[in-house]
């Protein structure tokens, strides 16, 4: 008895991870669309205290939220221009990020790109 339960308890945990690792794929690959301009976007920047949105841009839009202190919105106008806008961050202050038109990504997408201008060359010398 104790056998069919540890099975089914295995079983489960088996099914629960492999769950969270698509929905990690898919969370990583749509960020990555985002991140591209492929993906429509509206950032709200709202006033706490007011209730009231002091900031909003819709777009093919790249967000920056890893400083704290600051929002960094990086926004597509047409193909081949950007324009960056800073928001400061305050205790006063949110935002919302908003996927409008959602993203086709495909959960095993793999991609390995190679710079050119960052390989460094090197010399192979075989010593007898």
């Amino acid at each position: 008895m104790k056998k069919l339960i540890m099975l089914i308890v295995t079983i489960g945990m088996v099914f629960s991870l492999s769950a969270c690792r698509q929905a990690t794929k898919v969370s990583h690959n749509v960020s990555q669309e985002a991140d591209n301009f492929n993906v429509i976007r509206r950032v709200a920047v709202m006033n706490t205290l007011s209730n009231t949105v002091e900031f909003e841009v819709i777009g093919r839009i790249s967000v920056n939220t890893s400083n704290s202190e600051k929002l960094e919105i990086l926004v597509e106008t047409e193909e081949g221009v950007y324009k960056k806008h800073l928001i400061n961050m305050t205790q006063f202050n949110m935002y919302v990020i908003e996927d409008l038109a959602g993203a086709e990504v495909n959960q095993y997408k793999y991609e390995v790109n190679y710079m050119p201008e960052s390989i460094v060359p090197f010399t192979m010398t075989e010593n007898k």
